[in-house]
């Protein structure tokens, strides 16, 4: 004997249907009730016990995923037209999954130089990219920080006390935009002139500085004018720093200077410029960027965050 189910009814239903000419409205609904009968008749596909059922590729995250793309790009686009940039800057890769192994550049060594931060002009890598560094905080200006934030542009600042303290709240919208804060000593000092324990002051009291107001202790440090010896890089270790980056290029609002013989950007090279305005310079920090930013879109390079390579 057979069990006879519901599918065996639907048969049977079609059958008989095929025999009828159907016309109408009325035709229509009764398919349509006929239809939805065999479907709920039919066994139900699961998945194995503890298993999720299938499910149909995300089309509709993905196409906003893609939407997302298409609007930051073109706020990209209206921000590097509302600075007068010369073209759009290109985006940089992904950081690497495995960071590079940062060395002491040839010639930059001091004694001893396997155990102390590394003083370095570029970080080895293939991409082209390059790095956006300043230094000490003594120009504070809000366009800065608008243009970069609107353009997207990652940047790094070594920061000294005696130029800062007067606004250590600019330098806290900084941060809270994703920049990083690193140490460029209390006072800027000419650091190979000093002792060991004079230099760790320096050094040290800049940490407790940006510790108590913007609650990190940074592992990066650039001494002042690029100088050190070994002292320097003990004292910077002794007070929790890893890294001791300095610059291969330097870029002003007017023109760039070059540590390498063909005064040119080369993947990896970190750029160094400073808090600067009309009072120093003929021009302003948007003015830096804008030169900056022109010249290295113009060759075909983006701009990287140190840190993700460190």
């Amino acid at each position: 004997m057979r069990v006879v189910v519901q599918n065996d009814k639907c048969r049977a239903s079609r059958v008989a249907s095929s025999r009828v000419r159907l016309r109408g409205g009325l035709a229509v609904l009764l398919l349509a009730a006929l239809a939805t009968g065999c479907a709920q008749g039919t066994s139900e596909v699961r998945g194995a016990p503890g298993r999720e059922p299938l499910e149909a590729p995300p089309a509709r995250a993905l196409d906003a995923y893609a939407s997302k793309l298409r609007a930051a790009q073109a706020a990209r686009v209206a921000a590097a037209k509302r600075w007068n940039l010369a073209r759009v800057p290109l985006t940089a890769p992904a950081p690497p999954a495995r960071k590079p192994l940062i060395t002491a550049r040839k010639g930059f060594e001091v004694d001893g130089q396997e155990s102390l931060p590394p003083v370095f002009t570029t970080v080895p890598t293939k991409e082209r990219i390059v790095f956006l560094t300043i230094d000490d905080g003594a120009e504070k200006d809000p366009a800065f920080l608008r243009m970069m934030s609107e353009l997207k542009i990652p940047y790094s600042v070594f920061l000294t006390d005696k130029e800062i303290r007067d606004d250590y709240g600019y330098f806290s919208k900084m941060q809270a935009r994703g920049v990083t804060l690193s140490n460029h000593t209390l006072n800027h000092p000419y650091l190979p002139a000093l002792s060991y324990e004079e230099q760790r002051r320096e050094i040290c009291g800049m940490q407790d500085v940006m510790e108590e107001r913007y609650g990190t202790r940074p592992v990066l440090f650039r001494p002042p004018y690029g100088n050190y010896n070994r002292d320097t890089l003990r004292a910077a270790k002794s007070c929790g720093i890893r890294y001791a980056p300095i610059w291969n290029e330097e870029v002003y609002v007017d023109h760039w200077e070059y540590r390498e013989w063909d005064r040119d950007l080369h993947p990896g090279d970190i750029v160094l410029s400073h808090f600067r305005g009309r009072g120093a310079w003929d021009g302003t920090m948007t003015d830096m960027a804008r030169r900056f930013l022109d010249r290295v879109t113009a060759e075909g390079y983006a701009v990287a965050r140190l840190e993700d390579y460190l």
